[in-house]
């Protein structure tokens, strides 16, 4: 049985060398709608972390509708990964601080002072993954031999659902 510390591992490992998320709100329009989205963390609690301003267009979806999800995916290595989760926007200063690296000072020019620098928590819910751990290979003659044989691919991947 997968442990609450055993999911939240998972997610952090298979989401971590993949650092652009896709985060999907619903729009005033109830359409959903989406942008990339750099994650910083993903913390011990089950939140993933972002750096964002609070001129982002989307803010207002967030607080009308929590309920976001985020997509991971990793073309090279046949990963994808898809968090539920609900957002909230936060100023904290010191989370900014703990979260602060080079790549983000070109977005906050003043640091953790930026009077725009907002964060955006996502209490992860749930993720969703697909891991071929097999190379490109192996994954073109599975299908192959599915094609021949008119059987579905075997062996090509691993699927799973996480709940921290």
């Amino acid at each position: 049985m997968t442990t609450h510390n055993d999911s939240l591992e998972k997610i952090r490992d298979m989401s971590k060398d993949v650092k652009f998320g896709m985060l999907t709100t619903v729009d005033e329009n109830s359409r959903l709608s989406s942008r990339p989205l750099t994650s910083q963390q993903v913390d011990a609690a089950g939140n993933m972390w972002f750096f964002i301003s609070d001129e982002a267009t989307f803010i207002s979806a967030v607080q009308q509708h929590p309920e976001v999800n985020v997509n991971f995916s990793d073309v090279d290595d046949s990963l994808y990964v898809s968090i539920s989760g609900r957002a909230e926007v936060l100023r904290d200063r010191q989370k900014a601080e703990e979260l602060w690296n080079a790549m983000v000072k070109p977005w906050f020019p003043e640091g953790v002072d930026d009077p725009h620098l907002r964060l955006l928590k996502v209490q992860i819910h749930a993720a969703e993954y697909w891991d071929s751990g097999s190379s490109k290979m192996m994954q073109l003659f599975a299908m192959a031999k599915a094609a021949i044989t008119g059987e579905q691919p075997k062996n090509i991947g691993e699927h799973g659902t996480l709940r921290p």
